[in-house]
Formats: structure tokens, C-alpha cells, sequence
């Protein structure tokens, strides 16, 4: 059983639904992000719930690359020596069409997506290869199958990014000890997409965060969550003329 946890952006959204998830397993958590009121109610709330689980806390802005190495170790320590399971969640969905003038929001969020998604693989899989076992989970997206428009755009680039880069470590460790896992959540509702009305099959946090442990827990290599319908959602999406695909974004 993988028992330390590390998740990344566990301040709101599938952060926080992940922590809740685990907690109720049993496991021990070492929390991270930027709003540290919001990780200290969420600690306060788990050891209320689940006082047999150990919870840490820190702040923590991946996009301080240093600060990255820095924490994870920090966290290692505060759990015994010992990292189990990495979850690189912590992202942000900010953007819109190339050439209408929002460069900066597109490359803050292909910084947060994926350079920083970076730092904090390498940090991880450092920790990992020194232990010879670990569990490297990183959060991408359905969107990472296909191009999408409007703030989709560079949104689903990075995912499609991150997916390539997990595979890559993935074919690295292959035959060891260390396994390495990609989710594809579909549609779930969180802050990052509530403005966002029409959805379709969207499912609410906590049910969505559900489906991801779960999936997790299995530690298959490219897992699509909930499985109904974006287990076989993925497929049609690949196919799909280009004109249909963007009726999803």
C-alpha cells in the first residue's frame, strides 16, 4: 500500500477531492500550495474526520522551480523518510484564442501546466530513484487527445504535453520498481470551470475525485476517468473531423 501521499494545488478542486479520497483510506498526506489558510482548513477538516491520518502542510508555488525540490524534501522528512506517491496536480486553466492578445495569460498557463509540472516530476522521480520504489501520478486531461479551441487551446497543448513526458518517464523506469500513472479526467466541475455552463457529461468534484483515486489505486499507465463515458470517449475524439471536436470547448 502506498502510504505517504504528496499532492500538489490540494488547496481547491481535484487537489482537495483527492486528499478527502485518500484520507479516507487511511493514508498519511503532505499537502501543497499557494493558499495556505485554504490547506490549513483542509488539514483541520481531515484530522477532524480521519484523525488517524497524519497531515502536513506547506506553502508552495510550483512555479519556483527551487522551491519545488525544496518542499518535496522537506515533505519526505516530515513523513518518516519515506515518499510513497507523488501526485503532480497543481495547474490552472487561464487563456484564450492565439493572436487575440492574452499571451501573457497563455504562457502562465504553459509555465504552470507543464514547465512547472516539470520541476515537480524531477523532484519526485530524484526522491524515487534514491528510494528504488515510488508511485509518479501525474494529473493531465481528455483534452490532451486532441486540439481545442478558444482557452482550451494551450490548455489541452500542455496536457498533451504532460501525457508525452509521463510516457517517456514511464519507458525510463519501465521493469523497476517505480510505477508511473496518467489520468484523464474528463469533465468534472471544480472552481476552474464553474463559470463554464454547458458541459457535456460532467460530473460534480467529489464524484470525479472518486473515479481518479480509484483509478490511481490501480496504477495502470494512461487511465481516462470516469470511465463512463471517456474510456472510450478518447476514441472518438481521435477520430472525429475536427469540425465536430470543437463543439466540446
Amino acid at each position: 500500500m502506498r502510504k505517504n501521499i504528496l499532492i500538489t494545488g490540494a488547496s481547491s478542486g481535484l487537489g482537495r477531492g483527492m486528499a478527502l479520497e485518500f484520507a479516507a483510506r487511511g493514508r498519511d498526506l503532505a499537502l501543497c500550495a499557494r493558499r495556505t489558510e485554504r490547506l490549513e482548513q483542509l488539514k483541520a477538516e481531515i484530522q477532524r474526520e480521519y484523525p488517524q491520518c497524519r497531515v502536513f502542510v506547506r506553502a508552495l508555488d510550483v512555479n519556483d522551480h527551487q522551491q519545488v525540490f525544496e518542499v518535496f524534501e522537506a515533505f519526505r522528512e516530515d513523513l518518516g523518510g519515506t515518499l510513497d506517491r507523488v501526485i503532480v496536480n497543481a495547474g490552472m486553466g487561464k487563456g484564450a484564442s492565439i493572436g487575440t492578445g492574452h499571451f501573457e495569460a497563455n504562457r502562465e498557463t504553459a509555465m504552470t501546466n507543464f514547465i512547472a509540472a516539470l520541476a515537480q516530476c524531477e523532484a519526485a522521480m530524484g526522491i524515487f530513484r534514491q528510494q528504488n520504489a515510488g508511485h509518479l501520478v501525474t494529473i493531465s486531461s481528455v483534452s490532451a487527445v486532441r486540439g481545442f479551441r478558444r482557452a482550451m487551446t494551450v490548455y489541452a497543448a500542455t496536457k498533451a504535453a504532460l501525457t508525452t513526458l509521463s510516457e517517456g518517464i514511464r519507458a525510463d523506469v519501465l521493469d523497476t520498481p517505480i510505477r508511473v500513472t496518467t489520468v484523464h479526467p474528463g469533465f468534472i466541475r471544480t472552481e476552474l470551470n464553474e463559470k463554464v455552463k454547458k458541459v457535456p457529461f460532467i460530473v460534480d468534484t467529489e464524484t470525479g475525485c472518486r473515479a481518479m483515486v480509484r483509478a490511481i489505486e490501480q496504477e495502470g499507465s494512461n487511465v481516462y476517468v470516469p470511465s463512463w463515458p471517456w474510456a472510450w470517449m478518447q476514441y472518438l475524439l481521435r477520430l472525429l473531423p475536427l469540425s465536430q471536436v470543437r463543439r466540446f470547448s
